[in-house]
């Protein structure tokens, strides 16, 4: 194994997800929190985000025999579907529970959190600040041998290496969302990456039961991103210039596209927080009246209301807790 145990910084949707994932494949995972609220809301996350592992595993029962049931299975639950069987995915789901419930830790305490630490995975807020507070506050506690990798949606690794301590074992390692079935893993280097890193960056990503997506060199969004950001943005311009409300939006591109899920209901499963952070980064998000300043303000209304997507139990619209 490339790594033993696995630190990830920040409790949040994907963050959340990454360390069951990496429980899951049977690492011993820590999170790295800020107080022992966010410990609270963690743990909250984690009985949501593991008990929907465990059903997608359950559901897949129903696929066995079916010929889409190929396309349908929780690709990073089920390693092998050609010889799955009831049986079979039983043994996951005991498997899985008892990996989830025994090998995910808690730690406050910078001193502690990344004792033998062989992989560390930031997983904070699109904020180039916050990044570089928690790297300059992490970065003496790391051991030798730690790679930091950092699961910034579209924020590029160069612009915080230095900050690091240890910019050739850093890279960037980004998950989709609901990441026991959108297995995909996108590694990212800077020019200051070591490229037997970047190797053994992509066979952790396996071992994690990713897809690793190789990009060549440094793009912000990757690939997913780079072509769900601008998508993501026209709807919320949509919405924000009051050409359509969300419900209209979503169910057009639905109908239109055959797609499970519209650009709203998708913003609600990213969480509007991050939204909000990557709409803050374009160049006229201050500029009165501009299309941009528009959704910002729109997002910080419905974030104030603590709308702040399924997380919560409302974004854009209502889920049960």
């Amino acid at each position: 194994m490339i790594a033993n145990k696995v630190v990830v910084i920040g409790g949040g949707v994907l963050g959340t997800q990454i360390g069951l994932m990496s429980a899951y494949t049977g690492h011993e995972t820590t999170f790295f929190l800020r107080s022992e609220g966010s410990i609270g809301r963690t743990k909250a996350k984690i009985e949501l985000y593991s008990g929907q592992m465990l059903e997608s595993l359950e559901a897949a029962k129903k696929l066995i025999g079916n010929p889409v049931g190929q396309f349908l299975y929780p690709r990073a639950l089920i390693e092998d579907w050609s010889t799955v069987s009831v049986e079979k995915i039983d043994e996951l789901i005991a498997q899985g529970k008892e990996r989830m419930e025994k090998l995910v830790h808690f730690e406050l305490d910078v001193t502690k959190a990344f004792v033998d630490a062989d992989i560390v995975i930031e997983s904070m807020s699109e904020n180039p600040e916050l990044k570089i507070n928690i790297y300059e506050q992490i970065r003496d506690h790391l051991p030798e041998k730690t790679l930091l990798l950092t699961n910034s949606s579209t924020l590029l690794p160069s612009q915080f290496a230095e900050h690091t301590g240890r910019p050739e074992m850093y890279c960037a390692l980004h998950f989709a969302n609901e990441i026991w079935k959108n297995n995909t893993a996108e590694i990212m280097g800077h020019p200051g990456t070591d490229p037997e890193v970047f190797k053994k960056v992509v066979a952790f990503a396996k071992e994690l039961n990713m897809v690793p997506i190789e990009v060549h060199k440094e793009q912000p969004g990757y690939v997913l991103n780079s072509l769900l950001v601008p998508f993501l943005s026209a709807a919320q311009g949509l919405w924000a210039n009051e050409v359509a409300d969300p419900e209209t939006i979503d169910l057009t591109w639905q109908l239109a596209t055959g797609a499970p899920a519209g650009p709203f209901k998708i913003l609600d499963i990213v969480g509007l927080e991050t939204a909000y952070n990557i709409n803050q980064m374009s160049p006229d998000a201050n500029v009165e009246g501009s299309t941009s300043n528009k959704i910002g303000k729109l997002l910080k209304e419905k974030i104030d209301r603590g709308e702040t997507g399924i997380n919560t139990g409302k974004g854009f619209y209502e889920y049960e807790k």
